[in-house]
C-alpha cells in the first residue's frame, strides 16, 4: 500500500536483517481494526485435519484469511500474525514450503511476525495456531 492510504504500510529498515516472509514493522492508518482469534487447522466440524505442519500451517492460514475474509478484509491489510508452534524446529524446517503456503493463499504483504514456541495447543491434535490483528481501510 502506499503511504497515502488507509492500512497498512510496512517498514524494512536496510540496516535490520533481511525481512523473509515478515516485516519488521507496519504502521497503520484509518481505517478499522479487526482482532483475529487463534485459528488452528480445524474443519468445519470442528476436527484437526492435516498430519504435517505444512498441512496444519495451509489449513489455519485459511481458517485465518476466512475470518479476515467474514470481516470484510483481504491478506495484505493483516498488520500482524503470531504463529505458536509446538515445535519451532519443525517450523524452521518447512519454513521454505510454508512460505510458498503463504504467497498463495495470501500474496506478498507480509505483516509484523512472531513465531513463538508453546508446549501445547488447546487441540492436542494441532501442530500450530495462528492469530492475527488487521487495519481494514
Amino acid at each position: 500500500m502506499s503511504a497515502g492510504r488507509p492500512g497498512p504500510h510496512r517498514i524494512n529498515p536496510p540496516e535490520l536483517s533481511p525481512a523473509t516472509g515478515f516485516s519488521h514493522a507496519v504502521t497503520a492508518t484509518g481505517g478499522r481494526l479487526v482482532f483475529l482469534a487463534g485459528q488452528t487447522a480445524l474443519d468445519g466440524s470442528g476436527t484437526v485435519v492435516g498430519r504435517t505442519l505444512p498441512e496444519q500451517f495451509e489449513r489455519a492460514l485459511a481458517n485465518l484469511l476466512t475470518a479476515l475474509a467474514a470481516a470484510g478484509g483481504v491478506p495484505s491489510d493483516l498488520a500482524r500474525v503470531t504463529v505458536y508452534a509446538v515445535d519451532v524446529e519443525d517450523y524452521r524446517a518447512h519454513a521454505p514450503e510454508l512460505g510458498r503456503i503463504w504467497h498463495r493463499l495470501a500474496g506478498r504483504d507480509y505483516p509484523a511476525m512472531a513465531v513463538v514456541g508453546v508446549v501445547r495447543l488447546w487441540d492436542t491434535e494441532a501442530l500450530l495456531e495462528l492469530d492475527g490483528t488487521a487495519v481494514l481501510p
